[in-house]
């Protein structure tokens, strides 16, 4: 067998392959935690094309994922990603899944620089939009961050500003891979689903929002099997985090309750009164005012709502008043400012 046919039975083989994945998903099968980390490795590894993978993605546009499908596209995800340790600095993630199709500011890129205003270190994942105009990766490359896996660079950050951003398709190359399919497709997909759950420095503190109901319960399931000191939020209305429009589901390491905005100590706001720019220039726009202290009432609850569950991520042990009380500090006091311009200034 020449060097070009024994190519050309390898790439049948994986063609073959998908075809019976996909056969076998569309008589309403589910994978095993062992086939979808294959099908997830050989995705990442370029064996499909962008035609197979859409038809693979579509499947679970039709239908719900399983924990066990979640949990083995997650640990593909982890085996090959490019990790980074920053255990040292016991960090927190403050990640939404995206895909609610809310069209907000940036929540929980500002809740991050809150929380490293309040002296937490925070390692953010993130991404650029794909079914909004303006994703956290967005926000920050506008500013002039330079995305990067130097782990002494992500070290310096998290000691002078307390956060470090860690651009997803960087350090998770299946990322990088379907990223031309997810944003032909636009729209949500199960990537945005483990967006999440991959931070490649492995935090053991995450506040994570989600869109569904459904997601929220899978996200518990998934975390309950790790050590990770969680919240899952997801807002009654579809928002995937606390939005303060509607109660909102609050799964708190496996304790699961629904809260109204009342009970956290805020006002009902509108829908209208957390809208994104229409553009990234717009949304920095909205960034950087809330954060110099401009932002509107509606804004700074919103922020400070997320805040303060994630606060507690971190100090199980303090009430809801102090959380809220730490994050108005950052915020007010333009501590979580400090934290942004040191960052960038950094990237000079």
């Amino acid at each position: 067998m020449t060097d070009y046919e024994f190519v050309k039975h390898i790439e049948n083989l994986y063609d073959t392959f998908m075809r019976k994945i996909l056969n076998y998903l569309f008589e309403h099968k589910t994978l095993s935690r062992p086939e979808a980390e294959e099908v997830m490795i050989n995705i990442a590894g370029g064996k499909y094309s962008e035609a197979e993978i859409a038809a693979f993605i579509t499947v679970y546009l039709m239908r719900s994922i399983t924990v066990e499908e979640l949990s083995g596209f997650r640990n593909a995800l982890l085996n090959l990603c490019n990790r980074v340790d920053l255990s040292e600095f016991d960090t927190i993630d403050v990640c939404g899944t995206g895909g609610d199709n809310k069209e907000t500011f940036n929540i929980s890129t500002l809740t991050a620089f809150v929380l490293a205003g309040a002296g937490i270190k925070v390692a953010k994942h993130g991404n650029y939009g794909v079914t909004s105009a303006c994703g956290s990766s967005n926000i920050l490359e506008h500013f002039g961050y330079k995305f990067s896996t130097d782990t002494g660079k992500l070290k310096r950050e998290l000691e002078r500003a307390g956060l470090c951003f860690l651009h997803a398709p960087l350090f998770n190359p299946a990322m990088k891979t379907v990223a031309p399919v997810r944003r032909a497709l636009k729209v949500k997909t199960f990537f945005n689903m483990l967006g999440p759950t991959v931070n490649p420095s492995l935090p053991r503190r995450q506040l994570v929002g989600v869109y569904s109901l459904e997601l929220a319960r899978l996200y518990n399931y998934l975390y309950q099997e790790t050590d990770v000191s969680y919240a899952v939020v997801h807002s009654l209305d579809g928002y995937d985090e606390v939005s303060l429009t509607a109660p909102f589901r609050y799964i708190f390491n496996g304790r699961e309750q629904i809260l109204a905005p009342d009970e956290l100590g805020y006002e009902a706001v509108q829908p209208m009164e957390l809208a994104g720019g229409r553009t990234v220039a717009e949304s920095a726009d909205i960034f950087t005012r809330i954060l110099e202290g401009n932002g509107s009432e509606a804004q700074n609850n919103v922020v400070l709502a997320n805040s303060q569950l994630a606060i507690r991520c971190c100090f199980p042990e303090k009430s809801p008043d102090e959380c809220r009380k730490m994050a108005e500090d950052s915020l007010f006091n333009r501590k979580a400012l400090d934290s942004f311009n040191t960052l960038i200034k950094m990237q000079q």
